[in-house]
C-alpha cells in the first residue's frame, strides 16, 4: 500500500530520462509554447462546444413576439373550449 502511494505522488525529480506522465503534463501545461497553447484552447473548445451543440441541436430560437403569439393563441383556444363546455351544461 505504501509503495502504491509512493509511485503516484509527484513527478520524477532526480535523474534524466524521459520523466513520467506527470512531468510531461507539467511541461505541456507550463511551457507556454505556441503549439501547446493552441492545443489547450482546442481541447477546452471541444469540451465546452460539444455539450453546447448537443443542447441546442433540436431547439430553434424563438423571439419574444413568437412566444407571445403562441401563448395568446393557446389561451384563446383554452378559453373558447371552457366557455363552450360551460354553455352546453
Amino acid at each position: 500500500m505504501a509503495s502504491e502511494t509512493n509511485k503516484t505522488s509527484g513527478s520524477k525529480k532526480s535523474g534524466g530520462g524521459n520523466g513520467g506522465f506527470r512531468a510531461k503534463l507539467d511541461h505541456y501545461l507550463y511551457s507556454g509554447e505556441k503549439k501547446h497553447v493552441i492545443a489547450g484552447i482546442a481541447i477546452i473548445g471541444v469540451l465546452f462546444g460539444v455539450p453546447w451543440y448537443l443542447m441546442n441541436k433540436g431547439s430553434k430560437q424563438q423571439s419574444h413576439q413568437d412566444y407571445m403569439e403562441r401563448a395568446d393563441k393557446a389561451r384563446s383556444e383554452r378559453l373558447s373550449k371552457g366557455s363552450s363546455a360551460a354553455s352546453t351544461s
